[in-house]
């Protein structure tokens, strides 16, 4: 599959820039940054997630209770 972007030159520059820094060829560098990007975004949504639910419900527990809980040894 096929992405098109329209850039600035300038912008294309600094892209290839970025890109031979990285060893990467624009489309290698540009894939890699997007998915990062969207990789970073899903993090953030996970983590107001959890930081909504702990808010709502403040319960702690050690590593050793939530180990038991999963069934793995210490």
């Amino acid at each position: 599959m096929s992405i098109s972007l329209r850039v600035t030159e300038k912008e294309n520059e600094l892209i290839k820039t970025f890109a031979n820094l990285y060893g990467e060829t624009v489309s290698e560098y540009i894939r890699r940054t997007v998915m990062e990007r969207i990789e970073d975004e899903f993090d953030i949504q996970c983590y107001n997630e959890a930081k909504a639910e702990y808010e709502e419900n403040p319960v702690t527990c050690t590593t050793e209770e939530l180990a038991k809980e999963l069934g793995i040894d210490l």
